[in-house]
């Protein structure tokens, strides 16, 4: 016999607004149409995702319990029957990685040995993704952690704004890499009244990419600091520098390489005029905040009047509100894939974009096996 479909609701992204007319017997078709969504937080903050999700679904969360041991062991228990069914596990990544990810993981296995048909991870913020190149004797973390989620059992993930996109290839079984753009583009649009005076500034030349994208859509022009003092992520050991030389090493004549000149950066500049002018500093993560608020720094001595930075994951790690607070930055904008309330009650500068629209939709999208490209419509590789 045919499964059923979930009944569609009216307002696939008209203008990034929350869908309206949502037939009453939606969460009862829910129930019924063979699929359930489940959160894997074992905290009550981390779950404020999870239920903006299901109410845009008209679906209730699964009936699970996740908790730690006494000896900090995760333990998950599934309250319900889930055979034959798609479970979506929705997991945000809070301070706590490495808990998070256990909870995932365990969480995904127990619905695989209780017969799930498949078990779809909705990770906004997919943990490690910085690790995912070789750095001298290190490994690539982020595989690891693909290989550990397809031995868990999960059979498809929906995630936001991969740090790296070539990320999805470490993975066994399909990836929908969700954009963020199109609602921080709406924010600058609707929230910042003289934006049409404004420059997209990329606080480094590996984000100029993501700078030009922005500034096209918006018709703005572009600046990019060129020249900062901290190290990039490019400027890291690699594996290039190793075995390190030695000094009473014997190489073979025919084996010898020409010596490379050592990079010497260059004194800190702003490619672009930003006298008078908005500077918009776009991202994907915000974690550290150092590099920002140099940033900052330099935008203000360059004549820039107001400073904003947007990023698509807002890790804000440390002392990040506090130093986001002295700053010359005058707000910071990030979304909902990263639990922050601690930190926004900490610095009234930051504010948050809620995602959940594009996150329900991806899922009813799936599960009713409908395309996604509409989802990804007018989003180009560089977003």
């Amino acid at each position: 016999m045919p499964r059923k479909l979930l009944v569609p609701y009216k307002s696939v992204f008209s203008h990034f607004r929350a869908p309206r007319g949502l037939h009453d017997s939606l969460a009862m078709n829910a129930a019924r149409s063979g699929y359930r969504v489940f959160s894997a937080n074992s905290t009550a903050a981390s779950t404020e995702l999870a239920k903006k999700i299901t109410e845009r679904l008209g679906a209730e969360l699964g009936k699970s319990v996740v908790y730690q041991e006494t000896n900090g062991e995760t333990r998950v228990e599934i309250k319900e029957s889930v055979r034959g069914q798609d479970i979506f596990i929705i997991q945000t990544i809070p301070r706590d990685v490495n808990t998070a990810v256990m909870e995932l993981l365990i969480m995904a296995y127990a619905l695989k040995t209780s017969c799930a048909r498949n078990i779809i991870g909705v990770i906004p913020y997919f943990p490690y993704s910085k690790q995912s190149k070789m750095r001298k004797r290190g490994s690539i973390v982020c595989k690891l952690l693909a290989s550990m989620l397809a031995k868990a059992g999960l059979t498809h993930i929906i995630t936001m704004d991969l740090h790296q996109k070539e990320i999805q290839g470490f993975f066994s079984f399909p990836v929908d890499n969700l954009r963020a753009s199109p609602f921080l583009l709406q924010y600058i649009q609707e929230e910042i009244p003289d934006y049409r005076n404004a420059v997209i500034v990329a606080k480094s030349p590996g984000a100029a990419k993501r700078a030009q994208s922005y500034a096209e859509r918006l018709r703005l022009g572009l600046a990019v600091i060129h020249g900062e003092a901290q190290c990039t992520e490019q400027d890291m050991d690699d594996g290039r520098h190793s075995p390190p030389m030695l000094k009473n090493a014997t190489v073979h004549p025919g084996l010898e390489l020409p010596l490379m000149m050592a990079k010497e950066k260059p004194p800190i500049t702003v490619v672009g005029d930003v006298g008078g002018r908005i500077a918009i500093i776009v991202d994907d993560i915000i974690d550290d905040v150092e590099s920002f608020v140099a940033a900052a720094e330099i935008l203000k001595e360059r004549g820039a009047y107001k400073i904003f930075v947007m990023a698509t994951h807002g890790l804000l790690s440390a002392d990040a509100p506090r130093l986001i607070e002295e700053s010359s930055i005058d707000e910071v904008v990030v979304t909902n894939t990263v639990p922050h309330e601690v930190q926004k009650l900490q610095c009234p500068k930051i504010k948050t974009v809620d995602i959940s629209l594009i996150l329900s939709e991806a899922i009813r999208r799936i599960h009713n096996g409908e395309s996604m490209a509409y989802l990804f419509r007018n989003i180009t590789v560089d977003d």
